[in-house]
């Protein structure tokens, strides 16, 4: 099974994230989950860590002040060579959404909320 150095939860919505961490804790891909509730502090806590640590992170669109989308090309600006793997988690079931997502190297995946054992195994055998 893949391991991430740290599993990084951004989404503005607190209760969303813990249940996430808890269902996450459950699966041993990472000892560490670390919950944002924007953008602009996972950033902050990404410029702290080694180049060769890796990141899992879920990533929620619908957010204020600064969107998925926004954060995905500032993401990119940011850190060009980093080797993390995103995965937008958002209740959206818009096509475009998915679309828009693909145009995304570095998205290697897209879930539906709420988040279950079965989404995040599958999502998993993507990485082996």
């Amino acid at each position: 099974m893949i391991r991430f150095d740290a599993i990084f939860l951004v989404d503005d919505d607190p209760i969303n994230n813990l249940i996430n961490r808890r269902l996450l804790g459950k699966t041993g891909i990472s000892n560490r989950i670390l919950e944002f509730l924007g953008g602009e502090d996972a950033f902050e806590k990404i410029s702290e860590l080694g180049p060769d640590e890796t990141l899992l992170i879920l990533l929620d669109i619908n957010m204020p002040v600064m969107n998925g989308w926004e954060f995905l090309n500032k993401y990119m600006e940011l850190f060009p060579n980093r080797k993390d793997k995103i995965v937008i988690l958002s209740s959206s079931i818009d096509f475009q959404d998915r679309q828009r997502a693909n145009e995304y190297s570095i998205v290697s995946g897209f879930l539906e909320k709420p988040l279950t054992l079965d989404k995040i195994n599958g999502q998993m055998e993507h990485y082996r």
